[in-house]
């Protein structure tokens, strides 16, 4: 089965939009990331939810024609 275009821009928008809403999460509610022997900054979330909405803008709203 093949996937279309549109399908698949679609789909990467809610997977990315996910990511950010889960960002946000742990910027709101503070929550700790540890990998391995590092603990990974609260203020990285704001990087990762700035890039993984903007790629879940991308997906959905401009290349996916979702409006």
């Amino acid at each position: 089965m093949r996937m279309s275009s549109m399908t698949y821009y679609r789909l990467t928008g809610v997977i990315f939009g996910l990511v950010a809403f889960f960002h946000l999460l742990r910027l709101v509610l503070g929550w700790t990331v540890v990998i391995g022997p590092y603990n990974i900054p609260v203020w990285a979330s704001l990087f990762g939810l700035v890039v993984a909405g903007y790629l879940s803008y991308l997906g959905c709203v401009k290349f996916g024609k979702w409006i």
